[in-house]
C-alpha cells in the first residue's frame, strides 16, 4: 500500500533523533552498514550492499515506515464513525516504528511524563552524545555505548530520572535478564513480563509493544489519547478514563492501534495550534 502512504506525514510524526532525515521526497535511515532510502516507490541502497543486505534493509524500512499497513482498508472501517474526519486530516499516515527493539525501549522510557517535543530533544541529545556518525546522520547508540556513559555525561542529555531507568534497564538487557523478543507473547503476557522491571509501567509496556514490535496495542492511559478522544467526542477530558478509552477503541479490532495513533496525532496537532495562538496573544499584549 506504499502508493497511499504520505512519507512527509509519516516523517512529521517520527521521533526526530538524528538517525534519519526526509529531504527532497526521500526518506533516509542510518543503519549499521550504511544509509538506505525510500521515496514512496523506489528503495535506495549503497552500491556495496549485497543482495541479502538489500533485502534486510528493505524489510527494515518497511517496518519503520509501516509500509505493510493497508490504509485504504482502515479508512473504510472508520468511514462511518465519529473519527472519519481523521481520514482527510491525516490521509497517508502510517504508524512509524523503531528500527530495533532496544532503541524502542530507550525512546519509550525517554517519553515518560514529559511532552513529545521535550522527549525528542533528550533523545536527540543522547544520540549525538554517543551515536556513531555516518555521513550527516547518526546510528542509534548501542547498549554498550549507554553503559559507558558516566552520570555527568548522562546529565547532558536532560533525561533526568529517565536516564537512570534507561541505564538500569540496559544493564538488565545486556545481562540477558530483560528479553525484548516478545513477538510470541500475547498483549497481557508481554505487559505482565515487562512491568516486572523497574522503570517500565503499563503505559511504557503498551507503547513499547506498538513502537518496538508493531503489535496492535495502544497506551490506553495516555493523556494525549484521552484528551484527543474528549475533543472528538465533546467530553470532559477529566472524565475520560483508561476504561473509557478501551471501550471506545476495542470495537475497532485490528485497527485499534492505528486509530489510537491518529487520535494522538490529532491531539498533538491541536495542542500545538492552541499553544501557538496563546503565544500570539501574549505578543500582542506586550
Amino acid at each position: 500500500m506504499a502508493e497511499v502512504i504520505d512519507l512527509q506525514k509519516v516523517a512529521h510524526e517520527m521521533i526526530k533523533n538524528g538517525t534519519w532525515k526526509f529531504e527532497d521526497g526521500i526518506f533516509r535511515q542510518a543503519l549499521e552498514k550504511g544509509i538506505v532510502g525510500f521515496d514512496g516507490e523506489n528503495f535506495y541502497f549503497p552500491d556495496y550492499f549485497s543482495r541479502k543486505e538489500q533485502r534486510d534493509a528493505k524489510k527494515k524500512l518497511e517496518f519503520i515506515l509501516g509500509l505493510d499497513i493497508d490504509l485504504e482498508r482502515f479508512y473504510s472501517e472508520i468511514g462511518d464513525s465519529k473519527f472519519s474526519f481523521l481520514i482527510e486530516e491525516f490521509y497517508g499516515l502510517t504508524i512509524p516504528r523503531a528500527p530495533n527493539k532496544y532503541q524502542a525501549l530507550v525512546e519509550v522510557i525517554a517519553q515518560q511524563q514529559v511532552s513529545f517535543e521535550f522527549a525528542m530533544r533528550t533523545i536527540n541529545n543522547l544520540v549525538k552524545l554517543v551515536g556513531r556518525k555516518i555521513e550527516d546522520l547518526y546510528l542509534f547508540p548501542k547498549p554498550e555505548d549507554i553503559l559507558n556513559l558516566s552520570d555527568e555525561e548522562f546529565k547532558k542529555t536532560k533525561l533526568g530520572y529517565r536516564g537512570a531507568y534507561i541505564k538500569s534497564l540496559t544493564k538488565e538487557y545486556v545481562k540477558g535478564n530483560l528479553n525484548l523478543n516478545l513477538e510470541e507473547f500475547n498483549e497481557g503476557e508481554a505487559i505482565k513480563y515487562l512491568t516486572k522491571f523497574k522503570g517500565i509501567g503499563k503505559w511504557s509496556a503498551e507503547l513499547f509493544l506498538a513502537y518496538g514490535l508493531g503489535k496492535n496495542t495502544y497506551p490506553a492511559g495516555d493523556l494525549g489519547l484521552r484528551r484527543g478522544i474528549a475533543k472528538i467526542l465533546h467530553l470532559n477530558p477529566k472524565e475520560v478514563r483508561e476504561k473509557d478509552v478501551r471501550e471506545i477503541l476495542e470495537p475497532y479490532g485490528k485497527w485499534k492501534s492505528l486509530l489510537a495513533f491518529y487520535i494522538l496525532c490529532y491531539d498533538r496537532k491541536t495542542e500545538m495550534m492552541k499553544n501557538a495562538n496563546r503565544n500570539k496573544g501574549r505578543k500582542k499584549k506586550i
